[in-house]
């Protein structure tokens, strides 16, 4: 690693090691890491930007990632960023302040250090940040017993009493969901919108409680959730508690490159918000490519790392066709073209027979 000094974790102080890299990779989680390890295996050089703080680092495991199951996210981003420096990437600890398109195309990003950086391309894997319901003791339990995602947490809870605060219309549709994992929820209707009469069938074939009333905190009793508290003053024993977190994009400095978050949907709800981009990373911008939560609020850790490396394989190949079209543009202005016909078979492949 040839960065001025290594850090816990991997990470380095925020001086790379050189001005200019051929992708500069903002966000060190999964999707981060995985794209720069495609990237420095394909012989580019890299930098990892990396603020150090991911989304999961509440959470104690990460789960459905296939031989993984069950790793603290520390020690993925740990063995991740060992692989990545391997293969000669550079890990620089910190955020991007600023990017702007310089008049060559390229891209020059200030840390919040006030070091610059140059690159030929940009991938950013920044993720998102959850804001919660604004209901007093939810942040200090969430990752532990305040949830969101059923294929995250759903079998460490399993045949728990779980509660479900309603803030928007997807609430029902969250109640069934982690049915599959419990007989006993209950749905607090809390800020979210009465259920019809179909969907209070629904639930009650479930045999899922509907409570009416805001929740105004919950309670904790040996540091874990024990309990939910409503307006009128009843608690409710409850050992875990799903919300709906707005998903929102970390992208504020794409700003300065003309890339803004725009709204993300699931059944017609807004869940929060993405950079929008096509099925490779590749956003509107070119040169820049995003993926995992930054690009897809609802993507897994193992989803975000596919996404990585999907688009280090096209960043990649757009760097390959631009070092094509120099490589040509030099062939000819120093009067290498080979002559037109039969004779250019010379310079190349030979002719097929």
């Amino acid at each position: 690693m040839s960065t001025v000094q290594t850090l816990a974790g991997g990470l380095a102080a925020d001086v790379p090691a050189r001005p200019r890299y051929d992708v500069v990779v903002v966000g060190g989680g999964a999707a981060g890491l995985s794209g720069a390890l495609a990237l420095t295996r394909a012989r580019r050089s890299v930098l990892v930007v990396d603020s150090g703080r991911p989304r999961n680092a509440p959470a104690g495991h990460v789960h459905s990632y296939l031989t993984q199951e069950g790793v603290a996210p520390s020690q993925l981003l740990a063995t991740g960023r060992a692989e990545v420096t391997r293969y000669g990437g550079e890990l620089v600890r910190g955020s991007v302040a600023t990017a702007e398109r310089l008049a060559d195309g390229r891209f020059r990003l200030v840390l919040d250090g006030g070091t610059a950086v140059e690159a030929d391309r940009l991938l950013v894997t920044t993720g998102l940040v959850d804001e919660l319901p604004p209901v007093p003791g939810l942040a200090e339990r969430w990752g532990r017993e305040v949830l969101h995602c059923p294929y995250c947490h759903g079998w460490e809870v399993r045949d728990q009493a779980i509660g479900l605060l309603a803030t928007g219309p997807m609430a029902v549709h969250q109640a069934l969901m982690w049915r599959q994992w419990s007989d006993d929820v209950t749905l607090f209707l809390h800020t979210g919108p009465e259920p019809s009469e179909e969907e209070y069938e629904q639930l009650a074939a479930r045999g899922i409680a509907v409570v009416d009333g805001r929740v105004t905190s919950v309670q904790v009793t040996d540091d874990r959730l024990s309990g939910v508290v409503l307006e009128s003053g009843h608690a409710i024993a409850r050992q875990a508690l799903v919300v709906a977190p707005r998903f929102t994009a970390r992208a504020t400095f794409l700003a300065g490159l003309g890339l803004e978050p725009s709204e993300q949907e699931v059944n017609g709800v807004v869940i929060g918000t993405r950079i929008a981009a096509d099925p490779t990373g590749a956003t509107a911008v070119p040169g820049v490519w995003v993926a995992g939560n930054v690009a897809n609020v609802t993507e897994q850790v193992i989803g975000a790392a596919a996404a990585g490396v999907r688009a280090a394989a096209a960043v990649n190949a757009d760097l390959t066709a631009q070092e094509t079209r120099q490589a040509v543009e030099r062939y000819r202005r120093d009067g290498l073209a080979a002559p037109v016909g039969a004779e250019r078979r010379g310079h190349g492949a030979p002719a097929a027979r």
